[in-house]
């Protein structure tokens, strides 16, 4: 039977890209817009609903996200759109087909809005490239966005998405959604397809580390977009479990990984994890310890180890399949040095870290996997299958841009539970003095990310989730 609604699909896209017209010129988040098909798609969800006989029920379980618009990071691919990722001199390269999960989404009646812009192959901790520019943070345009996500999370954030597909090799969901004050949600690895990334590895233990990921601006769409992505029965069963918070013991830990490498935890981020240890202590009576994790001090050096370990990943040092020999690091560094390229530092970087750990001693990469083997372990018993840890996504909020370049070992807060193939959500808790988004981790064992998606739901309805960025429009929540 036609059904009468409130509000149509071609409303609903129609907004987004007035929204999306109105802040990009601002944040230059986008790399390619769908408007024109994506208002041809959503008219053809209208006429269906229209004149449908299929039941509601029917269509929500068949087709979850019909006619909601939904946007992509520029690394995934999407057929016909740029899958240069960045790259300079491929700016003209298209996608020949739709990634796994791209497919996925236009099966579940998602509407693509547009790819968003990520760093040079997603190897920054800031959105910046030679052929879009830099991204910037819609809570201070003078501050970056985060990296490698940060289109998607600077367009969640400022209200031009709800929702979009990340990717995630070593925090590149959870930084820039922390830095913009949204939900990312790194799964249980092997849970999500990875086929039609960019880049790519033929690495066999790329998949334990690299995952395609979710971003939302609410707690409530990660199981929806999640579910609608995925291939995994595992996941699906796991996210129709039903979570009992009090049921939960909640382990935490606010200090600096390692006082003589990481930079202070910020007072208020430590503040934000006592706020929400007490509330789920004195709300649901959940048993909550603060622990110390021994080898949890070697987290730069285990994290580190990992683009050592994924070396056939695809570089600016070895274009279009990672398997070539690479490029002369010191030679593209110095003709960098001279404008005689147009990669960017972080790529570089990326080059000169893989070209370092070569130079180490095999026992110490022997002594750090051990280490790692050892934290592993010490979780995976710790966390069981009814616990969660709750950790610092990032030590402080986002800074100016290009000041990453001298925080890089912060990044250990996140890229260790790649190492440790454990799934995350990235969970917004509110603004700090300086009106900028402060975020937590809630890590959870293998295949536990109900646990950590519930988690999140609570955060939400106790501290209020995503906060409105400043801005001229009433975006109503």
């Amino acid at each position: 039977m036609p059904y009468a609604f409130e509000i149509t699909s071609e409303e609903v896209v129609s907004t987004f890209i007035a929204r999306c017209k109105e802040v990009n010129p601002i944040l230059n988040a986008i790399v390619e817009d769908n408007y024109e098909n994506a208002l041809k798609e959503a008219r053809t969800v209208d006429y269906f609903l229209n004149t449908t006989t299929q039941s509601i029920e029917s269509i929500a379980q068949d087709m979850p996200l019909l006619g909601v618009p939904i946007t992509i990071k520029a690394s995934i691919a999407v057929k016909d759109f740029s899958i240069a990722v960045g790259v300079t001199s491929e700016k003209h390269r298209k996608a020949k087909k739709d990634a796994l999960v791209v497919k996925n989404v236009r099966q579940a009646g998602g509407i693509i809005l547009l790819t968003s812009n990520t760093p040079e192959l997603c190897m920054s901790w800031e959105t910046v490239n030679n052929i879009i520019g830099r991204t910037s943070n819609p809570y201070d345009t003078r501050r970056t966005s985060g990296g490698s996500t940060g289109g998607e999370a600077a367009l969640i954030s400022s209200g031009a998405s709800l929702m979009g597909l990340a990717s995630d090799v070593a925090g590149s969901v959870r930084l820039p959604a922390m830095f913009c004050g949204v939900f990312g949600h790194k799964p249980t690895p092997y849970w999500v397809s990875c086929d039609g990334h960019r880049p790519i590895s033929t690495n066999k233990k790329w998949n334990d580390t690299f995952t395609i990921g979710v971003m939302t601006r609410y707690a409530i769409d990660i199981p929806l977009i999640l579910r609608s992505i995925t291939t995994s029965q595992e996941c699906k069963e796991c996210l129709n479990r039903e979570v009992d918070i009090r049921e939960i013991t909640i382990f935490y830990f606010d200090d600096e990984y390692c006082k003589i490498l990481s930079s202070p935890i910020d007072k208020e981020i430590k503040l934000a994890i006592n706020n929400l240890t007490n509330h789920l202590k004195s709300t649901y009576r959940c048993q909550v310890q603060k622990i110390e994790l021994k080898n949890l001090k070697y987290a730069m050096e285990i994290g580190s180890i990992t683009p050592f370990e994924l070396n056939k990943a695809e570089t600016i040092f070895n274009l279009n399949d990672g398997t070539k020999p690479w490029k002369s690091v010191f030679l593209v560094t110095l003709q960098r040095l001279f404008n005689l390229n147009t990669h960017t530092w972080g790529s570089i970087l990326y080059g000169i870290l893989v070209r370092f750990l070569e130079k180490l001693p095999a026992s110490y990469h022997e002594n750090i996997l051990q280490k790692r083997t050892l934290l592993k372990k010490e979780l995976e018993q710790l966390l069981h299958h009814n616990a969660v840890l709750i950790y610092p996504t990032f030590n402080a909020s986002a800074h100016y841009h290009s000041e990453i370049y001298y925080k890089l070992l912060n990044i250990a807060y996140m890229n260790i539970f790649n190492s440790l193939s454990l799934p995350v959500t990235q969970c917004p808790m509110g603004l700090n003095r300086k009106g900028l988004p402060i975020g937590l981790q809630i890590i959870a064992n293998d295949s536990c990310d109900h646990l950590t998606i519930a988690l999140a739901k609570e955060i939400e309805k106790k501290f209020g989730g995503w906060q409105v960025p400043p801005s001229n429009i009433n975006i109503a929540t």
